[in-house]
């Protein structure tokens, strides 16, 4: 299920970013290792995360991921082996929040709430991105009910 979708502009974001580049069946095998090297990075250089992770996919996913797993910072990082700065730009964007488990089926799930939240964009007739963000608010890190779970789905819009 998602939320009434919203308008909104974000600010800009310092993250330590890991950029990568796989097949769509090995998302599930670099996705935890992943963002456990962007947590070690940044916590060896003493500092900690100023809001929950997230993903940064470059286009919509299809065969191939072409992602950032990013964790948000108070200040810029040094590069630290893969593990780069960068920064979420202040934009506007489409935003809503999914509640449930990630994998449910290709129609359900997370994969299933992405086409009914950019359906809404296409039928309030807004011009979007390539790129899309995903916000973990609430995971299997923090509960393992996937009820509980809720990821933030963001579109940056075009004026």
């Amino acid at each position: 299920m998602i939320e009434t979708p919203q308008v909104a502009e974000t600010e800009p974001q310092h993250y330590a970013s890991l950029h990568l580049t796989v097949p769509r069946e090995e998302i599930r095998t670099v996705m935890g290792p992943g963002v456990r090297e962007v947590y070690s990075a940044i916590a060896a250089q003493g500092i900690a995360p100023s809001g929950p992770w997230f993903t940064h996919h470059f286009k919509r996913p299809g065969e191939v991921f072409d992602f950032e797993i990013c964790v948000p910072v108070s200040r810029p990082i040094v590069a630290s082996g893969r593990v780069e700065p960068a920064v979420w730009p202040g934009m506007k964007v489409a935003r809503t929040i999914y509640h449930g488990d990630y994998d449910k089926g290709e129609h359900e799930g997370l994969a299933g709430a992405w086409p009914k939240f950019l359906c809404w964009i296409a039928e309030m007739r807004f011009n979007s991105t390539d790129d899309l963000w995903e916000r973990y608010i609430v995971g299997p890190e923090t509960s393992s009910n996937p009820a509980d779970w809720r990821t933030e789905l963001i579109r940056p819009l075009i004026d």
